[in-house]
């Protein structure tokens, strides 16, 4: 039988679907995902009008607390702190399924009379929840440097420590799914499970946590499609296995971009965070004026700007816009290099462009961009360290060996926006700042920028 409800459940599902689509280009980002959300806003209303529905009070408490919280933390949130949202966003969402799934084993007294797919489908949410929820909280601090962004480990024994804590949650499960209905059980299995994702987490650097970020997402939507199953609920499985499907996508693709695997990754990653030591270098940094970038670019033909996380850090992408305007009107051509695992998530870089209004055809992909970096007169990165560094290619002892750059090095000339010479996210040296092409403006990239702004005009 046809439904009101049924129906808003399709439309929900088609509005997911269409507003998922949008989010493949910049063009269609925002109203892609606006589209996605009014998704699910029709999903919410779908399932408030589930017959037998109580505690009216206490719903619409929730959606009254979740909108007073979530939508300032939102709108003033800044750019350079997006990931560590997404990371945290992220986390509450498995919290929630981990909890879901602690008050269906009340509301059921440990499953007595369910069919096995409800103990199988809600236990196996509780334990995915509750990792996702707890290594979610460790890369929020990680990537907001209250945990420090180094590996922290316990040597030889972290990988058996690992194992036994998620065995531990399994072997809780089971025996709550054997008939066990003590519910010191099920908090067993959130605890459990719980310190095994803070235990997976922690051992991995800071240059590898976008990835892990976007590993606990699918996780997430994983066990909120799981916990759907158990609960009947058609909008969170279909949801669930949305964002489970392409948060497992992105992370495949993040971890190719980087030439890692998952499991390496897992296993322990690499960067010490923005608390690196200063880079070791063997050549000469060669240090210029901003006049004299000014002069390199309105003399080039052709100039590349690789944008990073230090353009972030500095909010600069209004000033690069404002010179690349200048630069066109002087007949220079101007286009941008993005990385895929620039900044500190997908998209990072495209984000901040584009609140700058910079043209979409001007952002190029590294695969579309890597080519012309031989024919381009100036090369300009603002921040940008690990994902320009040459010992990628070069060095088979440097612990990025192998992962795909920018080919900034191939640039006729280098210059490089730097507050200082020390180490990018991953702590790797770059031997790119003792390049006899490069030079180097030091100081906060925006202040740097609007210098050679200034530079420009006069010229």
């Amino acid at each position: 039988m046809i439904t009101l409800r049924s129906v808003l459940y399709i439309l929900a599902f088609a509005l997911f679907i269409y507003g998922l689509m949008g989010l493949t280009g910049p063009r269609t980002a925002v109203r892609g995902n606006a589209i996605a959300a009014a998704g699910m806003a029709v999903a919410v209303v779908a399932t408030l009008l589930t017959p037998g529905l109580g505690n009216w009070w206490l719903i619409v408490l929730g959606l009254v607390l979740g909108t007073v919280i979530g939508v300032p933390a939102a709108r003033r949130v800044k750019m350079t702190a997006m990931p560590q949202m997404v990371a945290l966003f992220n986390g509450v969402g498995g919290g929630a399924v981990a909890l879901t799934a602690w008050v269906e084993f009340r509301e059921t007294t440990g499953f007595q009379g369910e069919p096995a797919f409800v103990p199988i489908s809600t236990l196996f949410a509780a334990i995915v929840g509750s990792i996702s929820f707890w290594g979610s909280l460790v890369a929020f601090g990680k990537l907001q440097e209250i945990v420090p962004g180094r590996p922290i480990t316990v040597g030889q024994l972290q990988m058996p420590l690992n194992v036994l804590l998620l065995a531990g949650a399994i072997a809780c499960a089971v025996a709550i799914g054997l008939g066990g209905t003590a519910e010191l059980l099920v908090v067993a299995v959130l605890v459990l499970a719980g310190l095994a994702g803070i235990a997976v987490v922690l051992p991995i650097g800071g240059a590898d946590m976008p990835v892990v970020v976007s590993l606990l997402n699918a996780f997430t939507g994983l066990s909120a499609a799981a916990a759907g199953l158990a609960l009947g609920n058609t909008a969170m499985i279909v949801a669930g296995m949305l964002v489970g499907a392409s948060g497992s996508i992105l992370t495949d693709q993040m971890a190719k971009a980087m030439n890692r695997s998952i499991p390496s990754i897992v296993a322990g990653g690499f960067g010490g965070g923005a608390a690196a030591a200063p880079a070791a270098t063997d050549g000469t940094v060669r240090s210029v004026s901003a006049a004299d970038v000014a002069i390199q670019l309105a003399y080039a033909g052709q100039v590349i700007v690789v944008p990073g996380y230090g353009m972030a850090v500095a909010q600069a992408q209004h000033a690069v816009q404002d010179m690349a305007k200048l630069l066109a009107d002087k007949g220079v051509s101007v286009d941008y290099a993005i990385h895929p695992v620039a900044g500190r998530m997908p998209g990072h870089m495209n984000v901040l462009l584009a609140e700058a209004d910079v043209p979409y055809e001007q952002l190029k992909e590294m695969d579309e961009i890597n080519d012309e970096f031989a024919r381009a007169d100036v090369a300009l990165v603002i921040g940008a360290n690990d994902v320009t560094n040459p010992a990628a290619r070069t060095d088979p002892n440097s612990p990025i060996y192998g992962m795909p750059i920018l080919n900034v090095d191939q640039a006729k000339a280098i210059v490089v926006l730097k507050r200082s010479m020390r180490a990018g996210f991953a702590g790797v040296d770059n031997p790119l700042y003792t390049d006899p092409k490069t030079t180097m403006l030091f100081g906060d990239a925006k202040a740097s920028v609007r210098e050679v702004v200034e530079e420009l005009k006069a010229l």
